[in-house]
Formats: C-alpha cells, sequence, structure tokens
C-alpha cells in the first residue's frame, strides 16, 4: 500500500481490511483489496494529535489512541465518535481489545498496561 504519510500502527478488519495510523495525524481504512475505504479524520471530522496504537473490536468498530491528545476514542460504523478514555494516560501507545469487552492501553508514559471495560455484550 503506497502514500502512506509515515506509517505507524496497523490491525486487521473485519472483511480482510486493515487499518493504520499515520504520523501526519490522521487513520485509514483499506479494503480487502487494499483500497482505500475512508480517512477517519474526514469521514468524523475529527482531528487527531498523533494517532499511534489501533485496533477493531468485535462490533467493527475502530478504536485509536492518540499519544498527544493522551486519549482513546472509539469510531463505531455509524454514529459520532465516543472517548473512552480522556484522563490518566501519559503516552497511549498501543490498543488491543478482547471479546470480552476489555480495553488494553499501552502507556509508554508509566511503562505499563492498563485494563479498561468499556462495553459488555449482552449473554
Amino acid at each position: 500500500v503506497p502514500n502512506l504519510q509515515g506509517p505507524r500502527y496497523v490491525s486487521p478488519a473485519p472483511n480482510g481490511g486493515f487499518v493504520v495510523s499515520e504520523e501526519c495525524g490522521d487513520v485509514k481504512v483499506f479494503t480487502s483489496s487494499r483500497k482505500l475505504l475512508c480517512s477517519l479524520s474526514s469521514k468524523y471530522g475529527h482531528r487527531f494529535g498523533n494517532p499511534a496504537g489501533v485496533c477493531v473490536d468485535v462490533d467493527g468498530s475502530i478504536l485509536v489512541a492518540d499519544e498527544q491528545h493522551r486519549t482513546v476514542h472509539l469510531f463505531p460504523e455509524r454514529g459520532a465518535p465516543v472517548c473512552l478514555v480522556s484522563a490518566g494516560l501519559r503516552k497511549p501507545t498501543g490498543v488491543a481489545c478482547s471479546s470480552f469487552g476489555h480495553l488494553f492501553v499501552a502507556d509508554a508514559g508509566e511503562n505499563c498496561v492498563k485494563v479498561f471495560k468499556y462495553h459488555v455484550r449482552p449473554p
């Protein structure tokens, strides 16, 4: 995939696609055929500081750690972005999520991994 602006982190997405964070302050979503599906900045009108870790949850929502803003945002397939973590992070670099609704955030500023519960699916 050419023409990325400082690619940093990548994560698989549903249907064989993938998500890439870029140093220039954007996150791009690609299809399984490596075609650009969308830019999260453009689609949601969201301004990233320095997007880092990305992952996709079981609902297909994209989660992004922003080092500069010290936040983690969730970008649903439909609807507005949701700030999941807005305090307590010094330098969030990596994110991962479990099918049980746990969000794992690698915080390089505190040399630790922080665990949050953000979604509970009905049994």
